[in-house]
């Protein structure tokens, strides 16, 4: 497979390959402390166990996962655009985004800010596929409604996860009442008891695994959008040159068929888009053909999806077609769990002390901490699910703070930390959005 790459070409695909595992590298011990910080700040875990222990779960979230989150990555980039240029531009396109994105969580996590990989990556994306489009505004197009998703999910979820952490704590008040202990600031000196450390693991596993299963998935479409960009016959579509272009004809013709039958005639009119693009692509495979039937799978399958009642009387035919787009090699999923795991182990200890010191004006309590890693880890889950990346840093931060809140009112935080995290939060998107452009801009005149 790599033998149809010369010896410069293969340079700058292992070149690739490394700035992804490091941007997950990165990602694992940048947001590691939304995960141990509750547990090492209770007294629940030593350090170096809830680290350990968070990495392991953070590696089997992302093979638990499945790729929803992926694919809404991939599908940020024009990938059909990209192969109708020269591959050293779509190398600086590449290398820009994943640089700028490293430089951003390096800096954050240096400062001992909580800063949200997933808004890195999104403003990354965004800046350099706009000014990608900028240049070729005749091959390329930002594609904004999957952008516009992916944005309001990261904007919500911190308002969810702190109003969720204060509803959450008043309902555990009243269900608690005689369980006041866990309401108060814990001794230092003494360990909390079984069952509270058994529920602080529990839920410290729980953010853990969401993470690796949220946050994963982001390394693994910028794994797979550097495989289609370098080996596009091989990873475009599900089977590579062997891609089975019959099968998807025929289940194309049958979809045809039924929704003529019904007379839906949109459907059927994409359905005979697609089947032209398949003659295309029958007469010769290349990057360009192969771009454009994936581009008219997908474009299908989402018109097909948007009708519920045609999705379920061809619900077979529809997962197939899905099938042809939408997958990820387990060697790239094993890659970016180890990266991420590694990661998740390593250089924790700037954030923990930011969100188990100083987003509060006292020691977290144990009901706090509970509550903060409930309420994120059931937004990173139904996120997942929904296939829409999300930011655990911000839900969790917000989630503490939350909790804090709730317990003694916004006096009870401190306004400098807050101040930051809220500056960060603002700066991320248009600053990892030129820094990425700027870089393309620059790699591309360098190239």
């Amino acid at each position: 497979m790599l033998a149809t790459l010369d010896t410069p070409t293969l340079l700058f695909f292992i070149s690739c390959l490394v700035a992804v595992c490091a941007f997950e590298f990165v990602n694992g011990f940048h947001d590691t402390a939304n995960a141990v910080a509750t547990v090492i700040y209770t007294g629940t875990l030593k350090p170096r166990t809830a680290v350990v222990w968070s990495g392991i779960w953070n590696f089997l979230g992302v093979y638990a996962g499945g790729i929803a989150v992926a694919v809404g990555i991939i599908k940020l980039l024009p990938l059909h655009g990209m192969a109708a240029v020269p591959l050293t531009e779509s190398i600086a396109l590449l290398l820009a985004i994943l640089l700028a994105a490293i430089l951003w969580n390096l800096g954050t996590w240096y400062l001992g800010i909580p800063c949200s990989s997933s808004h890195t990556l999104i403003g990354s994306l965004l800046g350099a596929g706009i000014a990608f489009q900028w240049l070729h505004p005749d091959l390329a197009q930002v594609n904004w409604a999957k952008a516009k998703d992916i944005m309001l999910s990261l904007l919500v979820s911190p308002a969810f996860g702190f109003a969720g952490a204060i509803i959450l704590m008043f309902i555990l008040r009243y269900v608690l009442k005689s369980m006041q202990a866990i309401f108060q600031e814990p001794d230092p000196l003494a360990r909390p008891p079984w069952w509270i450390r058994g529920v602080l693991v529990t839920t410290c596993t729980l953010v853990s695994f969401f993470h690796g299963s949220n946050d994963g998935q982001k390394g693994v479409g910028l794994l797979m959008i550097v495989l289609m960009t370098f080996l596009p016959l091989q990873f475009a579509l599900l089977g590579g040159p062997e891609f089975d272009s019959a099968t998807v004809r025929k289940t194309t013709e049958t979809i045809r068929d039924r929704m003529q039958t019904r007379g839906e005639a949109g459907l059927v009119a994409e359905a005979d888009v697609l089947l032209g693009t398949l003659d295309n692509y029958s007469e010769g495979v290349t990057p360009k053909t192969t771009f454009a039937v994936r581009e008219e799978i997908m474009a299908f399958a989402k018109m097909l999806g948007n009708n519920a009642v045609a999705k379920s009387i061809v619900k077979e035919e529809y997962a197939t077609l899905k099938r042809q787009v939408e997958f990820a090699p387990w060697q790239a999923i094993a890659l970016i769990s180890i990266s991420l795991g590694i990661g998740t182990m390593i250089g924790w200890k700037r954030i923990v002390v930011t969100i188990g010191e100083k987003i509060g004006k006292r020691h977290m309590t144990y009901a706090e901490g509970a509550t903060a890693e409930l309420i994120a880890a059931s937004t990173i889950g139904l996120s997942t699910g929904l296939g829409l990346p999300v930011s655990t840093t911000h839900v969790l931060s917000s989630g503490v703070a939350g909790s804090m809140t709730a317990s003694k009112g916004v006096n009870n935080l401190q306004p400098d930390t807050i101040k930051s995290i809220g500056i960060a939060w603002l700066l991320t998107l248009p600053v990892t959005m030129g820094m990425a452009a700027l870089l393309f801009a620059l790699f591309r005149i360098l190239a």
